[in-house]
């Protein structure tokens, strides 16, 4: 099998196991549910990174800015020199989020667990409940890079693109959120927009459909005809969404990284944005 395009931002479980007590390496544990699992076991010497509170900013929708992203890594006690290894629960939904936004902000010497806490449990390795407290970190967030995200203005104006076949819109929800059949999905039930159904022009390549059933990606080989059996190949620019941006950033990361497509970039507005603006189109 053909290993992926840049196989430096995967870190297998083993790997980690024997690299834990690196102090180089600094393991981050990214929940939906911290209550549900960091709180009830995590990998040794991992600190919690909360989505909500930690990755967003307060106030605004938005994710947190460059200043608060330099303070946020300086607690977790990142250095320049360190390697961030991020994990966390629903298969890696939010250590996905969280690797967007520092690659966002041109954090680098970032990895992400494969398979997350799901293949770290299902091999019975060590857990535990001690919060550390790592020491002060120096390391530096960078100016945003624009070609790693999308706006709404974005997607609007490029929905003649979408149309023409000169751009991939990725919808990587489920399939009934896609057909506007449900609002949101089962995990989200009360979070939703006022309305259903898709991005004209969109496909839909479920985010799921890029793992294995032990949580890790799936080959090389098999991610890419995942994708172009819909029409998304390498050479077209690409915009990923769903409902608010986080599995998106998972399927970013598949189309990015593991593939090595050279455009593409994530819309996390998403259909929270879209689906509750009046007069922005709609598919069902």
């Amino acid at each position: 099998m053909a290993p992926y395009v840049h196989p430096e931002v995967l870190i297998e479980t083993e790997q980690l196991a024997k690299s834990a007590n690196d102090p180089n390496v600094r393991i981050v544990e990214v929940d939906y549910d911290p209550a549900a699992n960091y709180q009830v076991g995590h990998i040794p010497g991992a600190v919690l990174l909360d989505w909500r509170k930690d990755i967003n900013d307060p106030v605004r929708r938005d994710v947190l800015s460059r200043e608060a992203l330099t303070a946020l890594l300086r607690r977790a006690g990142v250095s320049d020199r360190t390697t961030v290894v991020l994990y966390g629960d629903f298969n890696n939904w939010f250590a996905a989020f969280a690797f967007w936004v520092l690659a966002y902000y041109g954090v680098r010497q970032v990895k992400i667990l494969n398979g997350g806490r799901k293949k770290w449990i299902a091999e019975d390795r060590p857990l535990t409940q001690e919060i550390p407290t790592p020491t002060a970190g120096t390391a530096e967030a960078h100016e945003p890079n624009p070609r790693l995200r999308a706006y709404l203005d974005d997607v609007r104006r490029l929905l003649p693109e979408v149309k023409a076949g000169r751009l991939a819109l990725v919808d990587v929800r489920g399939p009934k959120e896609f057909s506007g059949e449900i609002l949101a999905p089962p995990e989200y039930p009360t979070e939703h927009a006022q309305r259903g159904g898709h991005i004209p022009g969109a496909k839909n390549i479920p985010w799921a459909q890029a793992l294995q059933d032990d949580g890790t990606f799936k080959s090389r080989e098999d991610l890419e005809a995942l994708y172009a059996a819909q029409g998304v190949r390498s050479g077209t620019p690409i915009v990923t969404y769903c409902r608010i941006g986080e599995r998106s950033s998972h399927s970013w990361f598949v189309l990015h990284y593991l593939l090595g497509y050279p455009d593409v970039r994530n819309y996390d507005g998403s259909w929270t944005e879209w689906g509750n603006l009046v007069g922005t189109p709609i598919e069902r």
